[in-house]
């Protein structure tokens, strides 16, 4: 039999021949061998990449290379933190603080204060130098504002310190000042890792690579014989399969559905995001002077601006139970105008869905009980912050039957939102223009240790439902609520710009676990 090869140094191929440069690995087996040779001595990494002008990064890809082998080589990992200058600490190195700037920029006899926000340093040091008493502001001198200096000499405390730091002599400014200046974004913390290189109980500066593949050529020559292969690990997990990942808030919205479906609910269409001001506003009784369908509230459509028709019939009992009463009601007693109602707008509410199908439910020659939900995208013309946006989505369910009291839409919204793991529920009186009774409902927040708004519910007014043409003995129970509000507290999201739109974290999309609201 023929003597075994010696080993090849890690990173050398079989036949590549002698004369090949050491690799990153080898470089630094032997330097390792050479400068740790007493017991628990080591090496840095950082320190050796340094010594052998390699990148840092590039000697920890040989240092995980080595550590995959065995015992070669161990590495604990090391961090330590040190302070570095910002760009902006670098230009107040080399030109001085923004205060002393221009509290020496700024001439004796003082500037106006809009021609001293104009000089060097001027619209960042004015409150800095304020706060330090070196400027004093006359509101009342001939020709506005004028700032003058109130001390004859400053002393650039802050450009000294950052000098200090870049010298390495941390340890000489004191910590208030270090945080003062990391609060002004003038230094930076930044944590170095690196790893503690030692001898492994099978150290040695010739390390056979372990192959990964038996491939062609190897069979051919018989190399395979001289080499040593990586074990095959049969527990490892393959590669997840590239595919594409749903957003919270449709996750949440399945799981809303679901619990609509196992309630007996039927969804309803809800394609319209244009509507007319008619089925938006005035088919739910919402005067035609509501503040809710002024310009600042509202998105109205400036082509088409108009809807081509309303329902001739429905829309006279409408214009009628506004302007004049009816069904028992004395009405809004106004001039309700046709051109408003047919006015386009983007909807405000998912209601105006749920009008539509109780007029189409009226139209049936017998009526028959339902229950619907919808769960869609609406409209209103907000100011953005972290808890509104000008579009989010509507949550609502509405069941219509004979005999339907203030106890059924308690009991149900109780089955509702225990499905959707609330239990502890308040109702409080409200008021909206198309429902009566009219209730708010609140959840007892346990993180928050207080009640919180979870939703608004009623009982659909006569004016709403007999101009329809339905009996007069059917009730209409209703509730809504947001879906970006469980959304943002089942995934501890602060800030819905960070749910939607364009501040959106892709990987949020990808990590975010499935949606179960546990009763």
């Amino acid at each position: 039999m023929a003597p075994a090869a010696p080993p090849l140094p890690v990173g050398a191929r079989p036949g590549s021949g002698a004369a090949m440069s050491p690799s990153v690995a080898e470089l630094l087996l032997q330097r390792l061998e050479r400068e740790a040779a007493g017991p628990g001595r080591g090496l840095c990494s950082r320190e050796a990449a340094a010594a052998l002008g390699l990148d840092h990064q590039t000697l920890v890809g040989a240092v995980k290379s080595l550590q995959a082998l065995g015992e070669v080589i161990e590495a604990e990992p090391r961090a330590a933190t040190r302070w570095e200058l910002s760009p902006e600490g670098s230009e107040v190195l080399r030109d001085g603080s923004p205060e002393v700037r221009l509290f020496r920029s700024l001439p004796a006899e003082g500037l106006p204060q809009s021609d001293a926000m104009k000089l060097p340093g001027g619209s960042v040091g004015f409150s800095k130098a304020m706060a330090n008493k070196w400027l004093r502001l006359e509101k009342g001198a001939p020709g506005g504002p004028r700032v003058f200096r109130a001390v004859p000499e400053v002393q650039d405390t802050v450009q000294e310190a950052l000098r200090r730091l870049h010298r390495g002599e941390a340890e000489t400014v004191p910590e208030r000042e270090r945080n003062d200046l990391k609060r002004r974004k003038l230094l930076l913390e930044v944590t170095l890792k690196s790893y503690w290189i030692r001898k492994g109980s099978a150290f040695s500066t010739a390390v056979a690579r372990q192959e990964t593949e038996l491939t062609p050529e190897m069979l051919a020559t018989g190399s395979w014989r001289q080499l040593h292969f990586k074990p095959y690990n049969f527990a490892a997990l393959g590669l997840p399969p590239p595919a594409g990942h749903l957003h919270p808030l449709l996750k949440v919205r399945s799981e809303l559905r679901q619990i609509f479906l196992e309630m007996g609910f039927t969804e309803m269409p809800t394609q319209n995001f244009v509507e007319s001001s008619f089925w938006n506003f005035d088919a739910l009784f919402q005067p035609q002077q509501h503040p809710a369908r002024d310009q600042h509230d509202t998105f109205f459509l400036q082509d088409p601006a108009e809807a081509p028709e309303l329902p001739p019939g429905y829309a006279a009992k409408v214009k009628k139970v506004h302007s004049q009463g009816g069904y028992g009601s004395q009405g809004y007693k106004y001039e309700w105008k046709p051109e408003e109602a047919r006015r386009n707008l983007l909807r405000t509410h998912t209601t105006a869905a749920s009008a539509r199908m109780l007029y189409r439910l009226a139209q049936q020659e017998r009526f028959s009980p339902v229950k619907c939900f919808s769960i869609d995208r609406v409209f209103r013309n907000e100011s953005l912050d972290a808890t509104h946006l000008a579009e989010f989505h509507q949550v609502e369910g509405v069941v219509a039957d004979r005999g339907l009291t203030l106890g059924h839409l308690m009991g149900i919204l109780r089955q509702f939102f225990t499905k959707l793991g609330i239990s502890q529920l308040r109702f409080k009186p409200a008021y909206n223009p198309y429902t009566e009774p009219s209730m708010e409902v609140f959840s007892y927040h346990e993180g928050l240790k207080k009640w919180v708004e979870v939703g608004n519910s009623g009982i659909f007014r006569p004016e709403l439902l007999l101009p329809m043409g339905l009996p007069e003995n059917i009730s209409v129970l209703a509730w809504g609520l947001s879906l970006e509000r469980p959304t943002m507290i089942k995934y501890g999201i602060n800030n819905i710009r960070e749910l939607v739109g364009h501040r959106v974290n892709l990987q949020m999309v990808y990590d975010s676990p499935l949606c179960r609201l546990a009763a």
